[in-house]
């Protein structure tokens, strides 16, 4: 990952002509295989490049990144902050990363995790 900030990531990841994310660019940030990310969002892996539209797909992209947001929050270094949220097992969460639960459709529990964090409750 060489973006130097989540600002920037989260500019270069758009599609260049539209208004919603790029999964290949989403997936090349976080080094995920397309499959990896196509499996996070359960969807098949050439809906990534046939229907990128995917409302499903893009519901996970934005949450993917709304968790990526926090955890910059927590974690001001953003190679650090995407290892965290990619490798790091949560006691709180059944050792779960946050990635993981971004898959179970439980963004809003890990922003909340990482709001904690920030507040100085650990987890």
């Amino acid at each position: 990952m060489n973006t130097a900030t989540f600002a920037e990531l989260l500019e270069s990841s758009r599609e260049t002509s539209a208004p919603r994310f790029s999964a290949t660019k989403i997936a090349s940030a976080l080094d995920l295989q397309i499959q990896e990310l196509a499996t996070i969002a359960g969807v098949h892996r050439n809906t990534l490049r046939t229907h990128p539209e995917s409302p499903r797909l893009q519901s996970t992209m934005r949450d993917l990144m709304r968790v990526l947001s926090a955890a910059v929050t927590v974690q001001p270094d953003v190679n650090q902050a995407f290892f965290m949220v990619k490798n790091e097992p949560i006691p709180a969460f059944r050792h779960k990363t946050l990635l993981q639960l971004v898959q179970e459709r439980r963004a809003d529990d890990a922003i909340d995790y990482l709001e904690s964090i920030s507040a100085g409750f650990v987890g």
